[in-house]
């Protein structure tokens, strides 16, 4: 009865969110504390809820003091220069800045943490798919499942896990899965590029010659797309301020773009304007050698997260903006992220509270394990990455390597089948996990990005997990696993 009621719990979650019946948020709480209820647990409802939020506090506080962190370097100019330098090799095609997405969340990538993969890339990426009327959740599912697939770097966390959970080495696990990930790679690269080319045929080509100048500038369509007049539109684009003119959209935000938001061109370009009054162009190697020691610093766990970035804000704001009155601005420019951000998280504490503590993942996890037939146990690494994909979507990576892995491990030694292959084949699933509901990283992508998750979710889930198949075809086909 409990594994019925978790996958029902979990179905009607994924649906009232993607039929926008109800905000993340509300689901997140609503639906947990009912099936609670309809379990015959709700007595316990509280006591599950602090469990759940004490076991995300740290990720709650690691993400509002990273939102800060990253939003004051934005505001001081720290990444204008990549904005400029991905500009001039996109040239306003769509193709190429969809490929360019996935080549830049890769690289961030490795950091180790997603959050501030996404923060970096929504930061460099949102105004050109803004002011070209791009769609915007080809950015979020390009950025989640080029990051899904980097992920499984040794200080991302799912090796380290798998390594912990089956007493192996990290190394051991990661350095034969190379290959694999990287075909991952380059089918999230190439998927980028189809992407792109729909983008651009939806769009047309446009050119847009030194658009980051802080002058009114004349924009070409050379093939109009839906949406655009036809032959050849100019329009004047002015980075300081409203552009006159519209992309070949037919307007700034072409409402038939998945989860676009009409913002004006002011507000698309606002983070390219140079002349806006937070930049710090005397600091900007100051903050540059800070945001290099703090990533260093996560990737050596000299400190914890939470602390390494509660440090690193209070440091930026207090060097870049002295004045008391400035630093209460741009805490409060940034408010609504970490709001918004900060409530998922917690909202999704009591998902997981809830899941956890009534038994229902255990029972979910228990219940797939011994549907495997007797006959698919020599192949149990295949049917684990297989395994890896629902579960990984469906449960946190601590239930999963932890809770799970070890009883997939255990039944493949039974056949003769590696501790390390299952390991490896537990990694294929990470290009999916990270589009999860349950990953508190996803709401800072979806948040920064004005995308709604239930469309994100709707766009992403396909193309990640297919990601995430390829990744294990080539595992097989390269004896990895």
């Amino acid at each position: 009865m409990l594994t019925i009621l978790g996958f029902t719990m979990i179905a009607t979650f994924l649906v009232l969110i993607m039929m926008k019946k109800m905000s993340p948020i509300a689901a997140l709480v609503l639906i947990p504390a009912l099936f609670c209820v309809i379990v015959g647990k709700g007595a316990h409802l509280g006591d599950y809820v602090l469990e759940g939020v004490g076991n995300l506090a740290p990720t709650a506080a690691m993400l509002m003091f990273a939102i800060v962190y990253f939003g004051v370097m934005i505001d001081v100019g720290l990444f204008d220069p990549i904005v400029r330098g991905i500009l001039r090799f996109c040239r306003a095609d769509p193709l190429r800045i969809v490929v360019g997405t996935a080549l830049l969340a890769a690289i961030v990538s490795l950091d180790g943490d997603g959050s501030t993969t996404f923060m970096i890339t929504v930061s460099a990426m949102y105004p050109l798919y803004k002011r070209l009327g791009m769609s915007l959740v080809v950015m979020t599912g390009v950025a989640a499942t080029a990051n899904g697939v980097m992920n499984t770097l040794p200080w991302g966390g799912p090796t380290a896990r798998a390594a912990t959970a089956l007493e192996l080495d990290a190394a051991d696990i990661f350095v034969p899965m190379i290959p694999a990930l990287g075909v991952g790679l380059l089918f999230v690269i190439g998927l980028a590029y189809v992407l792109g080319r729909r983008e651009r045929k939806r769009l047309g080509y446009l050119s847009l010659d030194e658009a980051l100048e802080p002058r009114s500038e004349t924009v070409l369509v050379k093939a109009g797309g839906p949406g655009a007049a036809a032959g050849t539109a100019t329009g004047t684009l002015a980075t300081g301020g409203p552009a006159t003119g519209t992309p070949a959209t037919g307007g700034p935000a072409d409402a038939g773009a998945d989860g676009g938001e009409g913002d004006t061109a002011e507000e698309e370009f606002q983070g390219l304007d140079p002349n806006r009054p937070t930049l710090r162009p005397k600091l900007y190697w100051f903050n540059a050698g800070l945001t290099v020691a703090l990533l260093a610093s996560m990737i050596m766990e000299l400190l914890p997260i939470p602390v390494l970035f509660l440090l690193g804000a209070a440091l930026a704001l207090t060097v870049n903006y002295p004045s008391m009155t400035d630093q209460k601005a741009r805490i409060a420019a940034h408010a609504d992220n970490v709001l918004n951000v900060s409530g998922m998280v917690f909202a999704a504490a009591v998902f997981t509270g809830v899941l956890t503590g009534t038994g229902m993942v255990e029972h979910m996890a228990d219940w797939l394990v011994g549907a495997i037939p007797e006959g698919m146990g020599p192949h149990m690494a295949v049917v684990t990455g297989l395994l890896s994909l629902p579960l990984t979507y469906f449960m946190s990576n601590d239930g999963f390597y932890f809770g799970v892995l070890p009883v997939l491990a255990e039944a493949g030694a039974a056949h003769g089948v590696s501790p390390l292959e299952i390991a490896r084949a537990s990694l294929v699933g990470q290009a999916l996990h990270m589009s999860s509901p349950l990953v508190p990283a996803v709401y800072v992508l979806v948040g920064m990005a004005k995308v709604e998750f239930g469309d994100h979710t709707r766009f992403t889930v396909k193309w990640a997990a297919l990601t995430s198949l390829v990744v294990l075809g080539a595992g097989i086909l390269f004896g990895i696993i």
